[in-house]
This record gives structure tokens, sequence and C-alpha cells, in this order.
């Protein structure tokens, strides 16, 4: 039963109006002209492990030395996000091949957490391990653009107060000043 305060996490592409939604969030650039959006700030895949996992295994120099890694996959709909980086001819596509895959960005990065591999997320999701070195990134000299991030949602003109507020919460965490 939905409530009046509801929180539903889906790694996919919604429509916010057909779906009852009153804010979503959109990592990457916007392909809908029609959409409602206010960009909350900017994120970039990274590389990381845990300290351990790269004292055992060894840092990859190069995109490359994945090949020779135990490399977390995460899972959308059924698919391995391929991992991309920067490289002289354009874009490295890397998929990994592991025999551990998730379909859950926490429990992804737990895992790098507990010494089970390398996985790429979101600069974001990995904070605070890095600052307290329960994390490492490699390969950040190949990391690929950042990204922009977005809040969608439904009508510019009446915003209804839950949502101005999570939107201006939203835009605190993520960096990016009110517009």
């Amino acid at each position: 039963m939905r409530g009046a305060h509801d929180l539903r996490l889906r790694d996919a592409v919604i429509d916010p109006a057909a779906e009852g939604v009153d804010v979503s969030l959109r990592i990457g650039h916007l392909r809908d002209a029609q959409v409602v959006a206010r960009r909350l700030g900017v994120t970039r895949m990274l590389v990381c492990a845990s300290p351990e996992y790269l004292r055992r295994s060894g840092p990859p120099a190069t995109p490359e030395d994945l090949q020779r890694h135990r490399c977390l996959a995460f899972v959308r709909e059924s698919h391995v996000v391929p991992w991309r980086f920067r490289a002289e001819s354009g874009t490295l596509r890397f998929e990994p091949t592991g025999s551990l895959s998730v379909n859950d960005g926490d429990a992804l990065k737990a895992l790098a957490v507990a010494g089970a591999g390398l996985a790429w997320v979101f600069d974001f999701m990995i904070a605070p391990e890095l600052a307290s070195g329960a994390l490492d990134t490699v390969l950040d000299e190949f990391a690929v653009d950042e990204r922009p991030i977005h809040a969608l949602y439904q009508s510019p003109r009446h915003v209804i107060p839950r949502v101005r507020v999570f939107l201006d919460f939203a835009s605190t965490l993520l960096g990016s000043p009110r517009s």
C-alpha cells in the first residue's frame, strides 16, 4: 500500500508521471526534453577495492590489467553493466566476467570493502569508505568524464512542499546550489 511517505528504490529509467512518482533521480545526460529537471550535481565512476585486496592481488596499472583481477559485476535488467575507461582512441569498454555479480550498489560496495575484488561504482557512494581508508581507488587517470545528476519532477510551477524540501536536501548532498 502506498503511503504519504513512500520511498521506492529501483535501478531503471521510469516515467515519473505514469508511475505516480513525485521525484526520480537520473544519472547521465537527459534524452527527454519534455521532462522538468533540476541539476543536483555531478558524479563519475571509479574503480575501487579494499587495501587488503590490493595488497593480495596488486593494483592494476591499466584497464587491460583487469583481466587478471577478480572484478565484481553490477547487473541491471539481467545484463552486466560494462565498465568504461578513457583511452587514447576514445572509450574502452571492459565487461567483468567473474563469478560474482550483484544488482544492488550497496551490496557491491560491501563486497569491495570485504576484499572480494574490484568494483566500479559512483564516487559519491564510496566517499565515506575512501575517507576512512576502507577502500582505495585505482585507475583514476582512466576514469570517464563526469555525469550529471538530475532530479525529475512533474510541474515547475506548483512544486509541492515535500518535493521542494527533497530537492533542496538532495542539492545539498550532491553539491549544486539551488537553481
